[in-house]
């Protein structure tokens, strides 16, 4: 597993993207939602709420599935399968972490909103098991609008 996520690692630590994290819920039906992340010694970080949905869901049935991937062409990315744990003790680290990943620092309203409630926040912890990558650049390379576009793939 450590090869796989090794050949993603560039990947995984420049792309700004959210992860799409997918789960059952108690009653059987699928859950997708939508997450900041940090790659970390051969883990993804999330944070989020303790009274979040998607918690409860963790705890049921710690098995999940993720996708980074962007919306924009050329399309590449990675998937795969995980066991989630939920660190109690990481959260308002992880919080922090996150906000300055994806929003450069901490000096705004939307940082010090969520900061706020840091006592509340919670770490989703994914150990993956699977991974898999793709990269559709090369197919992709003779659509004129891709061409100018600049991509970490894995």
């Amino acid at each position: 597993m450590n090869g796989a996520l090794h050949e993603a690692q560039d990947f995984l630590e420049q792309v700004h993207i959210p992860i799409r994290l997918a789960c059952l819920t108690p009653g059987g039906w699928p859950a997708l939602i939508s997450l900041w992340y940090l790659y970390q010694d051969d883990l993804l970080y999330c944070a989020t709420q303790e009274s979040a949905k998607i918690i409860r869901y963790l705890e049921n049935n710690n098995q999940c599935a993720f996708e980074i991937a962007a919306d924009d062409p050329p399309y590449c990315g990675i998937r795969g399968k995980a066991i989630a744990s939920i660190d109690d003790e990481l959260g308002a680290e992880m919080l922090e972490k996150l906000l300055v990943r994806y929003l450069g620092d901490i000096n705004n309203d939307l940082a010090r909103n969520l900061l706020a409630k840091k006592d509340n926040e919670v770490a989703i912890v994914l150990k993956p098991m699977s991974i898999y990558s793709w990269d559709f650049s090369e197919r992709m390379k003779d659509i004129g609008s891709v061409q100018s576009v600049k991509k970490v793939c894995p």
